[in-house]
């Protein structure tokens, strides 16, 4: 159903710049909010900047999600073989779960030392997913 994907000569390397462009957009916001969490902008109005920041990186995740979702659906034997990205999708559930829990215990209004540690851990996993990624075609 989905062969046309790694048959076409330009399908999977336009899901990978639609991807790219997915994860730029969902990090580069996230980075910004979390900068604003530890202190710098503090001229910024945090609940403002955390409005569109995490709207911002909700469409990035959709785009992500989509587009990977394309190229898996491609491929699913390859890249369930592939250990990066078994890794890959097993830190982006600890991302995804570390988010809830911070936003579910109000992280963005309490800015206490655990908030603050969930933030560096967010920007953490995702930059090891972003590594995860990139390392699945080398393994």
């Amino acid at each position: 159903m989905f062969a046309w994907i790694t048959t076409h000569p330009i399908a999977y390397p336009v899901l990978e710049i639609v991807h790219i462009v997915g994860i730029a957009l969902l990090v580069g916001n996230l980075v910004a909010l979390e900068c604003r969490v530890f202190g710098f902008g503090r001229g910024l109005d945090l609940a403002a900047l955390g409005r569109l920041s995490l709207t911002l990186a909700l469409s990035g995740f959709g785009v992500v999600a989509a587009s990977g979702l394309l190229m898996f659906a491609s491929q699913p034997q390859e890249l369930l073989a592939n250990r990066a990205f078994t890794l890959k999708m097993g830190l982006l559930m600890l991302a995804g779960t570390n988010a809830a829990l911070f936003h579910a215990r109000g992280g963005l209004v309490r800015l206490d030392r655990i908030g603050r540690v969930q933030t560096a851990l967010s920007l953490g996993l995702w930059l090891c997913v972003i590594i995860c990624g990139r390392w699945i075609a080398y393994l």
